[in-house]
């Protein structure tokens, strides 16, 4: 694979369309499905017997989407390649009672998902998106992708001191209005269903979320930064479904079955049948493996040979807090992807995964960085350590330097997801 060009204006115009389709799990798996059939992929039912072909296979469960391609003459022990990373995003979710309100205004009833900047989803016009279940078991994709909601900021005049701390109480504080009058219940659902076209009282269970309805966008003098929603961890789905793509048309020269894994619940903990630390990569590797007349024996072999890229986004070097970060490394916007590392296994990196992430930038010609986190900070976390521990994977933990993570609205370089994209293309081909 040639050095890529830096900036591929394409690849990052793809992902701000990929990013503004996706406001929720659900919607990210549908977009990177649709993006997987265009290059020859075919859905199978966890239901159904599966055959040992070769080609291109996903499945879909909720808001996570496994996908894999089988080369022709593959092994049944021949090991994987995986890179994997998740679906969600820390955000505003609707209550089982929704419709709620007082003093004349009509409000959503709504529960902090996961750890969001809270500051940052005040004043801003927000859609409402997610799952509908319906009466005869189907479900619904629905987004009303406009100004809809909107969590009102309590004016200075009314609190003289809000410049010296922000202090907002998650239960009083951030339920979004939504129109004048009282409350009605099944409001909310009623204009739902009018919305997607559904039968009204047909809908009798959902999963819906908020979301910001500003666009993502090129910042910056040059056009040199990309500012947008849900880079973490969209960011590394758009690029490891890109990369998937790509190897998949260079069938002859894979010595692995290269995976994407992108799970939901990530941000809270990844405890789910939908997460990283359910059963799902698991059970479809192995059935990838006994599909092709391969035995528990093959499965030890493949699983021990396996590799995993845990690609989630990191923080660059914040140019107006950079004492919060370790002195000596400064991952940089622009600087190409970092390799994470933590000693207390808060990252699976150890020194054989940081050469495998090594080799293949070496192999696309990106550069990559280093990022640690200071010592006096508590460190987060990823897929990453729970992959290695419930599957016995080696695992590696990298991703793109942002800043603003876990804000409504997040900040990276522009060409930094291209570079991204380069590198696992060259991980996966192995």
């Amino acid at each position: 694979m040639s050095a890529p060009t830096r900036f591929d204006r394409g690849h990052t115009d793809d992902l701000m369309s990929f990013l503004a389709a996706s406001p929720t799990p659900y919607h990210a798996v549908a977009s990177a499905a649709e993006r997987l059939e265009k290059a020859g992929f075919r859905q199978v039912a966890e239901t159904d017997a599966w055959e040992g072909t070769s080609g291109g296979k996903y499945v879909l469960r909720g808001g996570a989407i496994i996908a894999w391609y089988v080369p022709k003459g593959a092994e049944p022990h021949t090991p994987f390649r995986i890179v994997g990373a998740h679906t969600d995003s820390p955000n505003l979710r609707v209550k089982p009672l929704p419709d709620t309100g007082a003093h004349g205004w009509r409000q959503v009833a709504v529960e902090i998902y996961g750890g969001p900047l809270l500051n940052s989803w005040l004043d801003r016009d927000l859609g409402l998106a997610g799952r509908l279940s319906l009466r005869d078991g189907s479900t619904r994709l629905v987004n009303v992708d406009r100004p809809l909601l909107r969590v009102p900021q309590l004016a200075i005049h009314l609190d003289r001191s809000v410049n010296d701390g922000l202090k907002l109480d998650k239960q009083r504080h951030l339920q979004p209005v939504w129109g004048l009058g009282d409350a009605r219940e099944g409001d909310l659902i009623s204009f739902l269903e009018e919305e997607s076209g559904i039968p009204a009282g047909q809908v009798t269970g959902w999963d819906l979320m908020t979301h910001s309805v500003e666009r993502p966008a090129y910042l910056g003098r040059d056009n040199e930064l990309l500012a947008g929603p849900r880079m973490d961890n969209l960011l590394s789905v758009h690029a490891a479904t890109a990369a998937l793509a790509a190897v998949a048309a260079a069938d002859s020269r894979l010595s692995y079955i290269p995976v994407l894994a992108a799970f939901d619940h990530e941000e809270n903990g990844s405890q789910s049948d939908t997460g990283a630390d359910g059963p799902l990569l698991g059970g479809v590797l192995e059935r990838s493996v006994f599909a092709r007349g391969g035995s528990y024996e093959d499965r030890a072999r493949a699983f021990a040979g396996t590799i995993c890229l845990s690609c989630d986004t990191g923080h660059a070097v914040h140019p107006n807090y950079a004492e919060r970060h370790d002195p000596t490394h400064h991952p940089r916007a622009g600087g190409g992807p970092i390799l994470k590392v933590n000693v207390n296994n808060r990252y699976a990196t150890d020194g054989s995964g940081r050469s495998v992430f090594a080799a293949a930038c070496e192999k696309a010609g990106v550069p990559f960085q280093s990022f640690v986190s200071n010592n006096s900070m508590p460190c987060g976390t990823t897929i990453g350590p729970i992959t290695a521990a419930r599957h016995g994977i080696r695992t590696v933990d990298i991703g793109v330097a942002i800043l603003s993570m876990h804000s409504a609205r997040e900040l990276c370089a522009a060409d930094d997801p291209f570079l991204l994209t380069n590198a696992l293309v060259a991980f996966l081909e192995g």
